[in-house]
């Protein structure tokens, strides 16, 4: 597998951010990452720099401040890892009476905003880099057609949103840069708090742990082409459908 010379991982303190930041770290790639929290005592480079910018605020200065500085190590592949299941303010709502405002509207910054305003940052990035790919952590959950069972109000809504804004970007950006291919991606189950209270009865080797899926979303932007620009894609590099 080869591994991009230089990698930026914004939202790099989950669980698979780190995963493929380690990843790319020990290939030899520089790592810059963009994080809420501070750098982990752990995380050291294994043969090549891993630049930690912390980003508490997450406001449209803040972000273009930390992406400011990430931009100085040139990267060629762009993750974006943020987003919010459920927390200790609440879980994914069964039914529509279970749907509060005000959980609503945070799902919301986090899955929707945050993302917004650092993809706003790396605007004039985007529109000039060849070749730059960006891959957006989403959700299958979020496909309007696919959704066959209801429930999950503002985790869905709130990825399908997402997958908006990149199809929008998208259009956006290929009209300058016909060499840009940025996609929402379907990261799969993998094994970190937020899948855990869903793990139970699943398929056998359905459950991934976060290397394996850090392995499997760096073959995805491996083999990213620009014709796929706009694309919602499963974890095995398959189109879902919007």
């Amino acid at each position: 597998m080869s591994i991009p010379k230089s990698v930026l991982i914004v939202g790099g303190s989950s669980q698979i951010g780190l995963a493929i930041a380690k990843e790319c770290s020990a290939a030899g790639a520089v790592v810059s990452v963009i994080s809420r929290q501070a750098k982990p005592e752990l995380l050291a480079p294994k043969t090549a720099p891993l630049y930690w910018f912390q980003d508490a605020e997450q406001s449209e200065e803040s972000c273009k401040q930390q992406v400011d500085l990430a931009l100085e190590q040139q990267p060629e592949t762009i993750f974006i890892c943020n987003g919010v299941l459920h927390n200790d303010e609440g879980m994914p709502e069964k039914n529509l009476l279970q749907l509060k405002s005000q959980l609503l509207e945070k799902r919301f910054h986090s899955n929707v905003t945050v993302p917004a305003l650092y993809l706003q940052a790396l605007y004039r990035y985007l529109t000039k880099k060849q070749n730059i790919k960006v891959l957006v952590l989403s959700a299958k959950v979020g496909s309007i057609s696919d959704n066959k069972l209801g429930g999950w109000y503002s985790y869905r809504m709130t990825k399908a949103a997402l997958n908006m804004l990149i199809k929008n970007l998208s259009i956006e950006i290929g009209r300058v840069n016909k060499s840009a291919c940025l996609v929402t991606l379907h990261p799969g189950t993998t094994a970190t708090p937020l899948s855990e209270p869903f793990q139970k009865n699943l398929p056998e080797g359905q459950l991934q742990t976060p290397h394996q899926t850090a392995i499997r979303l760096l073959k995805v932007s491996e083999n990213l082409k620009p014709e796929q620009n706009g694309q919602l894609l499963n974890w095995d590099a398959t189109k879902i459908p919007f």
